[in-house]
């Protein structure tokens, strides 16, 4: 009989420690101020303006995307997509789905994901190209963009 509960014992121990609890570890928004702020950014950059990403981005945030090494410090990025209307035009940049603020209980952490579809026509050649990319935005406490991380095949925007 000993044997017999000592072993149904462990049975329902091991059985209540490979069994997981759902467990939230924060929340996901549909509409939220910091997804108007990355919508703004979007605008601005189709817009060449500058100014106002200035405002919504820390001085020190970091930008990364798809093909570089490491990170850049935001006011290089800025340079950098100003160049992309030196060699295309028509650019758009049309969202797909929603973007999903996401607000982690742990450390507190802020981000936007979005989808976007890049498009525009190349100067030289007249070619349409399109980009399909996912865009992380972290924020800080003081609701400036800190971090920016995009995925995308970008090796089909030649800038030359």
């Amino acid at each position: 009989m000993k044997k017999i509960f000592l072993t149904s014992a462990l049975f329902v121990f091991a059985m209540a420690a490979f069994s997981q609890a759902e467990k939230t570890n924060g929340s996901i928004y549909i509409k939220h101020p910091y997804i108007d702020l990355v919508n703004k950014t979007v605008k601005a950059y189709l817009e060449k303006d500058e100014a106002t990403n200035k405002k919504i981005y820390s001085d020190t945030a970091t930008f990364w995307v798809s093909g570089l090494e490491k990170k850049m410090p935001i006011a290089e990025a800025f340079k950098m997509w100003s160049t992309d209307f030196d060699f295309y035009d028509d650019i758009k940049v049309t969202p797909v789905g929603y973007p999903d603020y996401l607000h982690y209980t742990l450390r507190d952490d802020k981000f936007v994901q979005s989808w976007w579809k890049w498009s525009g026509k190349s100067k030289k050649t007249g070619a349409v190209i399109t980009i399909d990319m996912v865009q992380f935005d972290k924020f800080n406490k003081a609701g400036k963009i800190v971090e920016e991380g995009i995925y995308g095949d970008f090796s089909k925007m030649v800038k030359d």
